[in-house]
């Protein structure tokens, strides 16, 4: 039998779009590995709303 493996599933949140006053959010769902990378992520992400490339960073 396989193991379950330490990935999980983590939301990633634009951190412009608060800031910039229009209404929604831009959220991606993606998967780490949780014992290589135990802090929080911080990727690269389209948004949109704005219609940009902007930082997604990881919610809890």
């Amino acid at each position: 039998m396989a193991k379950k493996g330490n990935r999980i599933q983590v939301i990633l949140e634009c951190t412009e779009h608060k800031d910039s006053g229009k209404p929604g959010t831009s959220r991606y769902i993606t998967t780490k590995n949780k014992k290589n990378t135990p802090d929080r992520i911080v990727l690269k992400k389209y948004n949109p709303i704005l219609k940009k490339m902007t930082e997604h960073k990881e919610i809890k």
